[in-house]
């Protein structure tokens, strides 16, 4: 897998036109936020206003819709939840930053390929203050930093609007990725934050992050008015049991 350079998508709107609305949800288990995310995606109008949820997941393996089985290899007493985004498999655990953007991409005016594109630009910025070199690779969706993965990324659009996102290794037990093929990889190295130099503490790089993916997509980053998701929007009462597959 090649570097690949910066492309055009990358490029941030010269002014943010819109609002969206920052949850920072603590440490939640995996599947709660995940029926939120589909919850709130459903129920969006034209008015709904663009969100980004943060959270550090309980220990977690969550493979995607097309994830092959052999990817996972020894899960141990880690969970492993099939899911509706994009890609393979991953890890989700203390110490990690996790980010979704819930975003309607009709009326920012890009597509997927732009959302990936920006999103990936955004943890280049954010790695980059602290002297770590962040890099693409071909075909690979996510961060690398001297081959070794640090941030995996994994959407799915639903009605035009994005929900699932990225997760950013920053200090963390890393010792679950070699129960996996990492995103499908084998062999594929991981690394955090922490191991490249930069800071031990999730929090100090949160406004950092959320700065970041506000400027490459073209939003003003808001605290939400009541401070967090109601607990009906983290586990909301009748949640489908099933993902709906409908692109």
């Amino acid at each position: 897998m090649d570097a690949v350079s910066t492309p055009d998508c990358a490029r941030p709107p010269a002014t943010a036109q819109r609002d969206w609305f920052v949850h920072d949800l603590g440490r939640q288990a995996y599947e709660p936020v995940w029926r939120a995310m589909q919850d709130y995606t459903d129920r969006r109008d034209g008015d709904s206003p663009d969100q980004l949820w943060l959270v550090e997941h309980d220990p977690v393996f969550t493979q995607g819709q097309a994830g092959k089985p052999e990817h996972v290899l020894a899960p141990g007493d880690i969970p492993v939840v099939q899911v509706d985004r994009g890609g393979q498999v991953t890890y989700h655990g203390p110490g990690q930053i996790v980010a979704y953007p819930l975003v309607d991409l009709r009326r920012l005016g890009i597509g997927v390929k732009q959302l990936v594109c920006r999103i990936e630009q955004a943890v280049i910025d954010v790695l980059a203050a602290y002297g770590i070199p962040g890099e693409r690779r071909d075909g690979a969706p996510g961060i690398y930093v001297r081959g070794r993965k640090i941030m995996a990324l994994g959407l799915r659009v639903r009605r035009g609007c994005s929900f699932h996102g990225l997760a950013f290794n920053v200090a963390m037990d890393l010792e679950p990725f070699a129960r996996i093929n990492p995103c499908g990889f084998r062999g594929l190295e991981v690394t955090s934050v922490l191991e490249c130099g930069g800071p031990a503490n999730p929090a100090e790089l949160k406004p950092a992050l959320v700065a970041a993916l506000s400027r490459q997509l073209g939003l003003n980053a808001r605290t939400a008015p009541e401070g967090a998701p109601t607990e009906a929007d983290i586990a909301p009462e009748g949640a489908p049991a099933e993902a709906d597959h409908r692109a």
